[in-house]
């Protein structure tokens, strides 16, 4: 069949998201974001972020079609966020997609989120081979993906068990009174500091930890250890160099993130690192990244940063390919599920 033409809709978290797609061809990608509602907040409200898709939604879709010269009549499916993400915010997308497939009777797609951060590289990039591995590091999800195919075969390799990366970005930025969100702020920081200064510790990377949790990710303790070092200081009476704390906490991250993703490339003979999410903007982390995949002989594959954070074109990239493949729709009683495992590419 000739490539087909999808809208994706986004409205996980806090960004409304909707992009058009021909295949591997982006032809609209239209944003609305509801983060300065939640700077005051220190982190995503879902109650706030609910009411903002549904404010954003109408306008966000005439973007897309202003972008693209394309309306919903002319595409040949519509696909959905269904899960994972918060589920007020989830349910305003959906019940979106939802009206626009039944009023204009387009088949309807509602896919995993997780997967679609991995399928939007291929509108950067293009198609991908059969098996790659994918590092998916953002505010609500630190997640080391086996794709042995991206509409049927997806395998967890590990994932965090307790703080996300960014998360822990978000924390640390408050010990050391950086705005939120966190995460540019430490990047931004750390380029005065030292990395080495501070030997903070790196979770579930050693003895029986890295046994039982070898792919695993644990930022808590790490969170908890800056928290020390910095009352530390505080009760010694000496100022504390931010640089220099938010550089190593940042590399520790960074370290681990990246050596893990490279050890399970290579155990299971993978030969292409795909890195997404918000975080992956970090520039500590792409020159981990980039070093460590080059010395592995492994091709690394990070989409451009506006296909990285959360959007409406990684969720018509991923219905695209579902919709090449000739994969059944879904129902249009679909839920909005904030748990959807990653295994389960495409809702029944």
């Amino acid at each position: 069949m000739s490539e087909p033409l999808v809208m994706g809709i986004e409205s996980s978290c806090d960004e409304t998201g909707v992009g058009i797609v021909r295949g591997t061809e982006l032809l609209a990608h239209a944003l609305s974001s509801s983060m300065e509602q939640h700077v005051r907040f220190g982190g995503v409200v879902p109650e706030v972020a609910s009411r903002a898709h549904l404010e954003a939604m109408v306008p966000t879709l005439e973007q897309a079609y202003a972008e693209s010269g394309i309306r919903v009549q002319d595409v040949d499916a519509i696909a959905v966020t269904s899960g994972p993400g918060l589920t007020g915010a989830l349910l305003v997308g959906v019940a979106a997609a939802k009206a626009l497939a039944l009023a204009h009777d387009k088949p309807l797609y509602g896919v995993n989120h997780l997967a679609a951060h991995v399928a939007v590289d291929q509108l950067e990039h293009g198609r991908f081979g059969e098996r790659v591995a994918a590092l998916l590091v953002s505010g609500g999800h630190t997640e080391l993906l086996l794709v042995d195919d991206i509409v049927t075969d997806i395998t967890m390799l590990g994932q965090t068990i307790d703080d996300a990366a960014g998360e822990a970005f978000d924390k640390v930025a408050r010990l050391l009174d950086l705005p939120y969100p966190g995460g540019p702020h430490i990047d931004r920081v750390a380029r005065d500091g030292n990395p080495t200064t501070i030997a903070f510790p790196r979770g579930l990377t050693t003895g029986r930890d890295v046994e039982k949790h070898q792919y695993d990710f644990s930022f808590s303790g790490l969170k908890s250890a800056v928290s020390r070092h910095v009352q530390h200081e505080q009760r010694m009476g000496r100022a504390f160099d931010v640089a220099d704390v938010a550089a190593s906490f940042q590399d520790a991250v960074c370290d681990v993130l990246t050596k893990k993703a490279v050890a399970a490339c290579l155990e299971h003979d993978v030969d292409t690192l795909i890195v997404g999410g918000g975080v992956a903007a970090n520039s500590r982390l792409r020159h981990y990244a980039e070093e460590r995949t080059a010395k592995a002989g492994i091709e690394l594959r990070i989409p451009r940063m506006g296909l990285c954070t959360d959007n409406g074109a990684m969720v018509a990239a991923l219905g695209a390919e579902v919709v090449r493949r000739g994969i059944a729709p879904s129902s249009l009683d679909l839920p909005a599920d904030s748990s959807m495992p990653v295994t389960q590419v495409v809702a029944a």
